[in-house]
């Protein structure tokens, strides 16, 4: 091993390293990486599986226009035959033999095409599954360190050290209910003395003298 691969083999060695390292970090974000890589990729290869279908179908359409000639071909052959004119014989059997032999070269591209265009569909249809199985590990993930993250919050709130700050909060709690109990108190007798007033009123009211 020269000295050129073995430092390109130490570059890659520390970079698959490093790569790990923010992986066991942060998975989710490298995770994101992934799905958002394997989408592209996906991408590209479905644009590729478009092209090999009109590939195929431009073969097809040779195909279909080189039948025809041979037909016309082989019926002029026969002509040729008939009229005993060599040149013409020799001629159309030349375009005979020729487009016979496209004949078999495109009906063998065709067949080519068909299997390849097949393998590529399956191994597209393979990636989009993959893709979506990443995407369930990933909310998958997600909940996971939604969960780790308000159990650690909760433990850190219902921790030792935090118990005063409950404390505190439970006294606060308790003062203000206190406060509004007794101005609720406040509020009932002042409404209780008010009535009072109210019919001593009404009871001294001239009108209701008169009455009696």
């Amino acid at each position: 091993m020269n000295l050129f691969q073995r430092f390109r083999y130490t570059i890659e060695a520390d970079l698959h390293q490093a790569f790990d390292k923010k992986e066991q970090k942060n998975p989710i974000a490298m995770l994101n990486q992934y799905i958002r890589e394997a989408e592209k990729q996906t991408e590209q290869t479905g644009k590729l599986l478009e092209r090999q279908g009109q590939l195929k179908e431009k073969l097809e359409v040779e195909f279909k226009e080189n039948a025809e000639l041979l037909t016309k071909r082989e019926t002029q052959l026969q002509l040729a035959n008939t009229s005993g004119e060599q040149d013409l014989i020799d001629f159309a059997t030349d375009e005979v033999v020729a487009y016979t032999a496209r004949k078999n070269t495109l009906q063998t591209s065709i067949e080519a095409s068909t299997r390849e265009y097949f393998e590529l569909e399956r191994k597209f249809e393979t990636m989009k599954h993959k893709i979506k199985d990443m995407k369930v590990r990933q909310l998958q993930l997600m909940g996971k360190e939604n969960v780790t993250r308000a159990h650690h919050q909760m433990d850190g709130m219902l921790a030792k050290n935090n118990k005063a700050n409950f404390e505190d909060l439970e006294s606060y709690i308790d003062k203000l209910a206190f406060q509004i109990d007794k101005d609720h108190e406040v509020t009932t007798f002042e409404a209780r003395l008010a009535a009072l007033e109210k019919n001593a009123t009404d009871a001294n009211s001239p009108l209701l003298i008169e009455s009696k």
